[in-house]
This record gives structure tokens, sequence and C-alpha cells, in this order.
């Protein structure tokens, strides 16, 4: 699935790597406990959090995902957004619950990283 896709799909305000919305993905991961993501993630994945400190975005690079989606409404702050534009990330966030957001995404085709 295109992240564009999941942006419109969960309604996404786009914080920052708008060029990269035609980069595809394979699976979606969502967690607060970055463990969890070091754990169970896999390439291609979009995360989907609602941690919002500096631990995402180096957990992100770390597995080499290029996209996080903040739920619940949440917005980094500026220098989290500034480390994830270093890394040609493209960040976004909904309104949505982790719960919603992952149910919107998985009714829709994109399935989870296996546990």
């Amino acid at each position: 699935m295109k992240l564009k896709e999941i942006a419109e799909l969960l309604k996404c305000e786009i914080l920052i790597g708008e060029a990269y919305l035609e980069r595809e993905v394979k699976f979606a991961f969502g967690s607060d406990l970055m463990s969890d993501v070091l754990a169970y993630t896999e390439e291609d994945t979009v995360l989907l959090t609602g941690l919002c400190n500096n631990q995402v975005i180096r957990t992100a690079e770390m597995l080499d995902l290029k996209s996080v989606v903040f739920v619940r409404g949440k917005k980094p702050s500026e220098d989290i957004i500034e480390m994830a534009k270093e890394d040609d990330m493209l960040l976004m966030c909904t309104d949505y619950s982790l719960y919603a957001a992952s149910g919107i995404l998985y009714s829709h085709g994109l399935e989870g990283t296996e546990i």
C-alpha cells in the first residue's frame, strides 16, 4: 500500500516528508512500546504510535522504517520533526486511536507484521 493511501484512509496531516507519499509499505505495526517495535517489526513497515519522543525516530532509524503515523492527535515537537527530516522520513498524524487506525488499515488490506 502506498503511504499516500494510508494518509487518505487515516485523514492524516502531513508533518514532513510529503515527497515520500509514493513509497510502498507491506506492513503496519502499532505500539507505544519501542521495545516491541524493535522485536517485531520488519522492513517496509509503517509505524503507528502515540509516543512522541526522540526514541520513536531513533527506533525507526535502526529498523530503516521510513514512515511514522502519530495517533490520538499527537504531534511531535519541532526537534523530533527535524530528526526525521535528516533521515528522509515521512511523519503524519491522525486523530484516530491506535486501535481504530490499525483496523482501518487492516480492513483495506494492509497486513500486520508476524509476531
